[in-house]
């Protein structure tokens, strides 16, 4: 299966730090991300960088992972998720689990778990966490045009999801993960610093 890491944002409520590039256990915070999708299950690892994209480039290991550059990250994270679904054409992948790199609760249980529901391409399925619906998502290929038809601004997919809410199968993880983002300051005491 094919992951998509959206690691674009530039952290305007972080004082204009990039999430991407956050220390946690001692290596950048996208660094971080792509090996807990690696350990739940994905084969491959598409991650979309936008805020000093080259900085990221040069200090977190992502080898093995696809760099898709969004020149309009500023935009948004819906033009990360266009992005990321857009360098997936012609790939032949059946569906995309897409994760937030701000979200360091979240690891290869979660993950491995919403892998477990795919269905097709025809698939939706959602991490859950007491019932409500958060990351990772996966989108089955059938879904990607009307994904990225919608996807703007900071919602990303929330619009279609809604729409398409009754075919969404929820996946509770609430047992394996937190969902917390890190989006401010006082969020970065989620973060590990290392030992």
């Amino acid at each position: 299966m094919v992951a998509l890491l959206l690691a674009a944002g530039g952290g305007r409520r972080l004082g204009g730090r990039p999430k991407a590039l956050l220390s946690h256990r001692g290596r950048p915070l996208v660094e971080h991300a792509a090996r807990v999708l690696r350990e739940g299950g994905c084969a491959r690892i598409h991650v979309v960088l936008g805020a000093r994209s080259d900085e990221v480039r040069a200090r977190a290991d992502l080898t093995d992972c696809t760099l898709v550059d969004n020149p309009d990250w500023e935009q948004g994270m819906g033009t990360s998720l266009r992005a990321g679904l857009e360098s997936l054409a012609g790939s032949g992948a059946p569906a995309a689990l897409v994760s937030l790199v701000d979200q360091p609760g979240i690891g290869p249980e979660a993950v491995a778990r919403v892998l477990q529901a795919y269905e097709g391409e025809g698939s939706l399925v959602s991490a859950a966490y007491g019932g409500v619906r958060g990351h990772p998502v996966l989108f089955g290929a059938a879904h990607w045009a009307g994904i990225a038809a919608t996807a703007t601004g900071d919602r990303g997919a929330r619009a279609y999801l809604k729409e398409h809410a009754r075919s969404i199968t929820l996946v509770e993880c609430g047992d394996v993960a937190r969902p917390f983002d890190i989006d401010t300051e006082a969020d970065l005491t989620h973060l590990e610093l290392p030992p």
